[in-house]
C-alpha cells in the first residue's frame, strides 16, 4: 500500500506503444503500488486503474460498479468506438447491469452452451478446412491475418447467426471501421454503425417471415427480445464474434511458431488468451456508489478500468506470468472477463481456436513467418490488440 501522501498522484495512462513488449513494463509498477491508482485517458478524462488480479476481479464483480455507459464518469476513449448507450444502440447488453442485463443473457446462454457448441463443431471444422484450402491456394505465401485469421471467425459467427454468405464481406468491412480509433473518425464510425444496423434490421425482418435453423430465428421465436433489441445483440455478436477471436488466432499462431514444442498441447487456447489479453481495456466501468477497492475509495461517478492484461500477468497468481507456458493451469485467467459479464461466447471461441491450431499446423506443417519479426506491425490504436498483418510462407 502506498502512503497517503501519494494518493493524489496521477500516473500516465499505460498505453501499448510500438516497440514496447506486452504487457507494458509499467503494469508491474502499477501492481507494486498495491492498490488502484489515478490516471487520465488520452482525452484527459480522469479515471482509476485497477491492475492487481484481485482488484480487477473485485471491480468486475462489485454491484456498486456499473458497466452502463449512461452513468456519470464512465470511461470513453472517443465520442464513438466505446461502449454505446441503449439510446444509441438498443440491445448492446454488455453495457447493462442486472437485472436488465440478465434478461438478455438468459435467452442467449443456451445458444452458446457446451451442448450447442458441440452441435456446431462439424460446421466449425468445415469453415476452418475451407479457409485452409483457400490459404493453400495462395502460392506458398500470404498474410495470415487477412487470408485466414479474420475469415475463420467471421464465417463461423455469420453461419451461427444466419447471415447470408453474400453479406459477410460487408459486415467484416464495417466492423473493422468500428474497432479502429486512430485510423477512423467519429463520423466514419457512426456511419458504419448505422449501415450495419440497417442491414441487420433487414435480416431480422427476413427471419421473421422465413425463420431458419439459426440463432436469430430461435431468439425471435422466444419473444423475449424486441426486434430492435435483437439488432443490437446481433451487431455486438458480429463484432465480438470475429474481432477478438481473429486477433487471438493470429497472435496464437505467431506464438506457437516461436514455441513449436507447444503445438498440439491441450492448454494452448487458454494460455494464448491469458498471455496476449487482446481485450485488455475493454471492461470499462464506473462507480455508482462509493466503494473501496484494494484499499482505495472510489467515489460515485468516478470511472475505473480494470487492466485485464495486468491481472493476467500478476505473479501473485501465475508463476512466470510473462512466459508462454500452456502446461500451466491458466483457467483462472480473466481474458474472457469475470462475473456476470464474463464472455458469453467463450465456449465457441475455445472450440474455434482449438480447431484452428490443430488443423492449420497439421495441414501446413512447414508454415513459417516470412519477414523479420521486428517488421511485424500491431494494432496499438484500436479497442482490441492484435497483428495488422502476419506474412507467412510454407
Amino acid at each position: 500500500m502506498i502512503g497517503q501522501e501519494a494518493e493524489g498522484e496521477v500516473v500516465e495512462f499505460p498505453a501499448r506503444l510500438p516497440g514496447q513488449p506486452f504487457p507494458p513494463p509499467r503494469y508491474a509498477d502499477l501492481r507494486e503500488r498495491g492498490c488502484p491508482v489515478r490516471s487520465r485517458l488520452p482525452n484527459g478524462q480522469p479515471i482509476w486503474l485497477a491492475s492487481r488480479y484481485e482488484d480487477v476481479r473485485a471491480v468486475l464483480t462489485d454491484p456498486r460498479i456499473s458497466a452502463n455507459p449512461a452513468n456519470p464518469g464512465f470511461p470513453q476513449f472517443a465520442a464513438t468506438g466505446g461502449v454505446p448507450t441503449q439510446e444509441q444502440i438498443p440491445g448492446w447488453f454488455v453495457g447493462l447491469d442486472p437485472p436488465e442485463h440478465d434478461r438478455y443473457r438468459k435467452v442467449l446462454i443456451p445458444e452458446f452452451s457446451v451442448r450447442r457448441i458441440r452441435k456446431w463443431r462439424p460446421a466449425i471444422q468445415r469453415a476452418v478446412d475451407e479457409c485452409v484450402d483457400a490459404l493453400l491456394e495462395c502460392d506458398g505465401h500470404a498474410d495470415l491475418v487477412s487470408a485466414f485469421a479474420v475469415t475463420v471467425p467471421s464465417r463461423i459467427i455469420a453461419t451461427i447467426l444466419g447471415v447470408p454468405q453474400s453479406d459477410r464481406a460487408f459486415y467484416e468491412s464495417r466492423t473493422q471501421i468500428l474497432v479502429s480509433l486512430s485510423e477512423t473518425t467519429d463520423e466514419q464510425r457512426t456511419d458504419a454503425a448505422q449501415q450495419l444496423l440497417r442491414h441487420i434490421n433487414r435480416l431480422i425482418a427476413i427471419k421473421q417471415k422465413w425463420p431458419g435453423d439459426d440463432l436469430i430465428s430461435r431468439i425471435l421465436a422466444t419473444g423475449v427480445l424486441k426486434p430492435q433489441e435483437l439488432s443490437g445483440v446481433v451487431m455486438l455478436l458480429l463484432i465480438a464474434g470475429h474481432e477478438t477471436t481473429a486477433s487471438n488466432i493470429a497472435l496464437g499462431v505467431l506464438t506457437l511458431l516461436r514455441n513449436p514444442e507447444w503445438i498440439g498441447d491441450d492448454g494452448v487456447v487458454d494460455e494464448v488468451v491469458r498471455f496476449h489479453s487482446v481485450g485488455d481495456i475493454l471492461a470499462m466501468r464506473t462507480a455508482i456508489e462509493d466503494v473501496e477497492i484494494g484499499g482505495r475509495m472510489l467515489r460515485a461517478g468516478e470511472g475505473v478500468i480494470p487492466l485485464i492484461g495486468s491481472a493476467n500477468h500478476d505473479a501473485a497468481v501465475f508463476e512466470d506470468p510473462d512466459g508462454f507456458c500452456p502446461g500451466r493451469s491458466a483457467r483462472g485467467h480473466v481474458g474472457f472477463g469475470y462475473g456476470v459479464h464474463q464472455c458469453l461466447g467463450q465456449n465457441l471461441v475455445r472450440a474455434e481456436m482449438e480447431c484452428v491450431y490443430r488443423t492449420l499446423f497439421a495441414r501446413v506443417p512447414t508454415l513459417r513467418v516470412a519477414c523479420p519479426e521486428e517488421d511485424l506491425t500491431y494494432k496499438y490504436d484500436g479497442t482490441v490488440f492484435g497483428l495488422r498483418a502476419l506474412p507467412v510462407a510454407w
